[in-house]
C-alpha cells in the first residue's frame, strides 16, 4: 500500500488541464476563465453623477446652509443617457440624474435631499464640497487594465465586468464528461424492485451529483452486474468520455472483475491500494492520456475516496488554482482511538463557539453508515502513526462545505 500523500502525488502528475471553449458570459458563471480580460476602454467612460441632485459650480455655494440657503436657476433636467448642450455658468444649475454625464461648467453635485425645488429655481441648504458626488471616468477601470486575471474563477462580479467591457462571449476551460458506473449483483436503480436482498444503487446518483458539484458533466452508465462480459462492455462504453469512474469490483472478491477488465483493455494501473480508512481498495489508471478511478463499493469509502482524488483532479482539469478543500484546526470534543498504519478519515461535525473551531464525530463510523455523511460537514484527519487523540486535542479537519 502507498500513503495517501504518495496516491495524491501519483494522481496529479498525470492530470492536465483540459482546452480552451467560448461560452456566453451567463454560462461562464462557475467556470475558470482561459484569458486575461484588458479592459479596451475607461469604466465608467465619462465623469458622472453619483446621485440624483443638481449640478452646480462649486464656488456658488461654499457658505450655503440653512441658516444660509443659496438660490440657483434651474436651466435643464438631465437624464442618464442623455448629454446635456449647456453650460453651467455662474448662479445656475441643472436638476441630474444618477448616471447623467456631468455637464459643462458644474463641479459638484448637490443630492436632492440637502435642496428644496421652486418653480425655476433650486434651494442649496447645505455647500457639500469641490467635486462631490461626481463618479471620475476610469475611477473603476482605466483602459488597458488587466480586470480579469487567467484562472479566476467568474463569479457574477466577474460576469458584470465582461457585460461592462461589452464582452457577450469569453474563453473557459472546458469541463470534463465523467462516466460513472456501479457494480454488483445486489444493485437495482431507483423505483426498481427490491425483492430478495437487493439494495439500491445509491453511489450512481451520490457519485453523479459529487461530479456535478464539482462542475464537470457526469454521465451515468447504470448498473453492471458481476458479469465479466457486460463490466466489459459498459467499460468500454465509459473510457469513451474524459474521465471514468467505477464504484465497487476493485478488492480481491471473486467476483470482482473490474480491476481485471481494465488491465485486458490495456488500462495502465497506477496504484492500487491506499493505506487509509475509509478508501484503502481505491485504484487509478490512465488509458491514452484519460483518468480512471476504481473507487470502492461502500457508500461512504466512495464518497470519501473521490473527496480525497478524484475532485482534485477534476478541479485541476477544469483550470482551477485552488483544488483541495480547505483544512481548519478545531478542538476536538470527544476522544478517537484508531489502528495505526492508515490515515483516517472521520466524518464530522464542525461548529464555531468561544471564538475557536469545535468538532465531533457525527457517530458510528462504518463505511456503509451513508447517514454519517448526511450529518457531516467535515472530514477529521488524524495520520497514520498516531493511535489515540483525546478531547480537547486540536485535529485537521477538511471542510466538505465551501460556504460553512
Amino acid at each position: 500500500m502507498i500513503t495517501v500523500e504518495e496516491a495524491l502525488d501519483k494522481t496529479l502528475s498525470h492530470i492536465q488541464p483540459m482546452g480552451f471553449e467560448k461560452v456566453s458570459i451567463l454560462d461562464a458563471l462557475g467556470r475558470v476563465i482561459a484569458e486575461d480580460m484588458i479592459a479596451p476602454r475607461d469604466l465608467p467612460p465619462y465623469d458622472n453623477s453619483g446621485m440624483d441632485g443638481y449640478a452646480v459650480r462649486y464656488e456658488d455655494i461654499p457658505d450655503a446652509s440653512e441658516k444660509n440657503p443659496v438660490r440657483l436657476e434651474v436651466i435643464e433636467d438631465l437624464r442618464a443617457g442623455f448629454i446635456s448642450e449647456k453650460t453651467v455658468q455662474k448662479g445656475q444649475a441643472i436638476r441630474i440624474m444618477t448616471g447623467a454625464p456631468i455637464p459643462k461648467g458644474a463641479d459638484a453635485v448637490v443630492p436632492v435631499e440637502e435642496t428644496e425645488r421652486g418653480n425655476g429655481f433650486v434651494i442649496i441648504l447645505k455647500a457639500g464640497f469641490p467635486g462631490g458626488y461626481i463618479r471620475r471616468a476610469g475611477e473603476d477601470v482605466k483602459r488597458g487594465d488587466r480586470v480579469i486575471t487567467k484562472g479566476d474563477i467568474i463569479r457574477p462580479s466577474e460576469i458584470g465586468m465582461l457585460a461592462s467591457m461589452g464582452r457577450s462571449f469569453v474563453s473557459v476551460y472546458q469541463r470534463p464528461s465523467v462516466a460513472v458506473l456501479c457494480t454488483g449483483e445486489e444493485l437495482v436503480d431507483v423505483g426498481e424492485s427490491l425483492d430478495g436482498v437487493k439494495i439500491v444503487s445509491s453511489n450512481s446518483y451520490t457519485l453523479a451529483a459529487q461530479v456535478r458539484e464539482c462542475g464537470a458533466i457526469p454521465i451515468q452508465l447504470g448498473i453492471a452486474k458481476d458479469q465479466k462480459d457486460e463490466i466489459k462492455k459498459k467499460i468500454l462504453q465509459g473510457l469513451r468520455s474524459d474521465v471514468f469512474i467505477s464504484s465497487a469490483g476493485v478488492s480481491v472478491g471473486d467476483y470482482d472483475f473490474v480491476r481485471d477488465v481494465l488491465k485486458e483493455l490495456g488500462v495502465e494501473m497506477i496504484f492500487w491500494r491506499v493505506a487509509m480508512k475509509p478508501g484503502k481498495p481505491v485504484a487509478f489508471w490512465m488509458f491514452d492520456k484519460k483518468p480512471a478511478f476504481s473507487l470502492p463499493g461502500n457508500p461512504v469509502s466512495s464518497m470519501i475516496t473521490f473527496e480525497q482524488f478524484v475532485r482534485p483532479s477534476l478541479l485541476k482539469m477544469m483550470g482551477h488554482r485552488q483544488i483541495f478543500q480547505p483544512v481548519i484546526e478545531a478542538v476536538l470534543k470527544e476522544e478517537i482511538r484508531k489502528e495505526p498504519g492508515k490515515k483516517h478519515f472521520i466524518r464530522a461535525m464542525v461548529s464555531f463557539e468561544n471564538d475557536g473551531y469545535s468538532v465531533t464525530t457525527t457517530g458510528p463510523q462504518g463505511s456503509g453508515i451513508l447517514r454519517s455523511m448526511v450529518r457531516a460537514n467535515g472530514l477529521i484527519v488524524i495520520p497514520e502513526s498516531q493511535e489515540i487523540v483525546r478531547a480537547g486535542e486540536k485535529v485537521k479537519v477538511q471542510l466538505l462545505e465551501r460556504n460553512f
